[in-house]
């Protein structure tokens, strides 16, 4: 009989969490910053919105399955940097650490 160890997920998950929700309010302040007159782009800002909330649903997924959620984190990572140029890098860094850690801890 073999035991199997389970490994806690909360640090993907932390990670991932905080990652969408500074994401989430950077996207808001670029939608914010567009009413103001300073920013002729506001669906960048609803694509680094949408990203946070992919985040926020593979930090729910990182305890059923893992890898799925670590693509997810990726994926999110890639659509924060690509709608917030330079006011999302500190999102960004961590829903790509959270995406690695989850993809190749064991």
């Amino acid at each position: 009989m073999k035991r199997t160890r389970t490994v806690s997920r909360k640090f993907e998950m932390i990670m991932g969490i905080i990652g969408s929700i500074i994401g989430m309010f950077s996207g808001s302040f670029l939608i914010f910053l567009e009413s103001m007159g300073h920013v002729h782009t506001p669906f960048l800002g609803l694509v680094a919105i949408l990203a946070s909330i992919l985040g926020f649903i593979s930090s729910y997924y990182v305890q059923k399955n893992s890898e799925a959620a670590g693509v997810g984190f990726i994926i999110a990572t890639m659509f924060v940097i690509a709608g917030a140029d330079h006011i999302n890098v500190i999102s960004s860094l961590f829903l790509l650490i959270a995406g690695v850690s989850s993809l190749f801890r064991k």
